[in-house]
């Protein structure tokens, strides 16, 4: 493993990840902060049609948890599934071709911002259904187990699922059966508009409840994308061994609203500056600093990172809408209208 240090530095409690590994991390966070942000200035435009649930300051989770994983393993996002997709390698115009609802879209722009779905990258679809997923992420597993594959299911989702009864459900089932699913709670402290602390029993929603299931408590710092990689390396490790799910609770904050109709004002003053201060992003652009990376080679990430976008952008704005022969197509399990007849 190639471990970079500054010279005559003494061994630190992050030698454990290879430099290569840090600047995958790296790059997979600037990429979706870059995209995200691109995805807000195109809908202030018109060009994102309906709303848009950003991952602006989830970064972490999302890269953290892509790099721990394999080829094969299974990702189930929630609507706010943009960075979740983009962290499985999914071509950046393909998704902000959904975004815009064009024809070179992940689904040829029928499925818009809260349906990415790519299984050639193990994304196993957006649901914005509350919860939903969570069973679904155990069934993906139970058919690993059953076939005796070696991949792992990845179910996200947000702090107000954990007051959900399919979440409760999921767990139930996935502890019985030791499944090789993995839960991780994207605790952003908020749910639509409500503090996750004013509606739940626990301080952890998450973490919390673990222990009702056999399940070991777990909360990981959420703006920390070692932190994220180490507990999730972690828990497919525990998966794939046969000893069953994990629960992972990442502490986290949404720098924007809800949703692109949500301003958030209903946040205390002083709240989200606080949080800003602890920006993944930032964090991690020291933290390569720090572990001897030159100015050079970040400014190098980001430089392609803001070109990939660009590309990404014209080829979509130049690019046509779905044909009209394609409205009734994929919506059954033939792919067309006629099967339900």
């Amino acid at each position: 493993m190639n471990v970079r240090q500054k010279p005559g530095a003494a061994a630190r409690v992050n030698d454990d990840i290879a430099s290569e590994t840090r600047l995958d991390l790296y790059r997979r966070q600037v990429e979706i902060r870059d995209f995200e942000k691109r995805a807000y200035d195109l809908f202030l435009q018109n060009l994102v049609k309906g709303t848009s649930h950003l991952s602006l300051g989830q970064e972490a989770i999302a890269a953290g948890f892509a790099v721990a994983m394999k080829e094969g393993d299974k990702s189930f996002c929630t609507y706010r599934g943009h960075a979740h997709t983009l962290a499985r390698g999914v071509d950046m115009e393909a998704v902000l071709g959904e975004l815009m609802q064009r024809d070179n879209g992940l689904m040829r722009g029928k499925g818009g911002s809260m349906h990415l779905t790519s299984v050639d990258h193990g994304v196993m679809g957006s649901y914005a259904i509350i919860g939903a997923h969570l069973p679904i992420a155990c069934g993906a597993a139970w058919r690993a187990q059953y076939l005796g594959d070696d991949d792992v299911s990845v179910c996200f989702f947000g702090d107000g699922t954990t007051n959900i009864g399919a979440f409760h459900e999921a767990l139930n089932f996935a502890a019985v059966w030791k499944l090789p699913v993995v839960f991780c709670c994207e605790n952003n402290l908020y749910m639509e508009y409500t503090p996750i602390g004013e509606v739940t029993a626990v301080e952890n929603p998450a973490a919390d409840r673990a222990s009702a299931y056999g399940l070991e408590s777990i909360i990981v710092d959420g703006n920390d994308a070692d932190a994220v990689y180490r507990a999730a390396e972690a828990a497919f490790a525990k998966a794939r061994a046969g000893e069953g799910p994990s629960l992972i609770e990442c502490k986290t904050y949404r720098h924007s609203g809800h949703s692109r109709a949500d301003p958030g004002k209903y946040r205390p003053e002083g709240e989200l500056e606080k949080w800003l201060e602890r920006d993944p992003v930032k964090v991690y652009r020291a933290r390569l600093s720090e572990f001897g990376f030159s100015e050079k080679e970040i400014a190098a990430i980001e430089r392609e990172s803001k070109a990939k976008v660009d590309a990404a952008t014209e080829a979509c704005k130049g690019a046509p809408p779905p044909p009209d022969e394609i409205l009734a197509t994929d919506v059954y399990a033939d792919g067309g209208w006629a099967w339900r007849n």
